[in-house]
């Protein structure tokens, strides 16, 4: 699977849970890596490449999670 792709699903994940459920990272790894079949390790390289372009940010509520940034 290629980095863009992951990228999209990483980002599709945390848009479908906003709202409803702040996701920590270790949940993004586990879910995206489940349902692709992909290594952790690849998915952790592509949410720090979304971080790195501001299309995600990491939110500290008594935890860290990943979110959509706001507006």
């Amino acid at each position: 699977m290629e980095t863009e792709d992951i990228k999209k699903a990483i980002y599709e994940l945390v848009e479908k849970s906003m709202g409803k459920k702040l996701l920590k990272p270790g949940d993004v790894f586990k879910k995206v890596s489940a349902d692709n079949g992909i290594d952790k390790k690849e998915v952790k390289n592509a949410l720090k490449e979304l971080i790195d372009e501001e299309k995600l940010v990491y939110s500290y509520k008594g935890g860290s999670y990943v979110e959509i940034p706001p507006k």
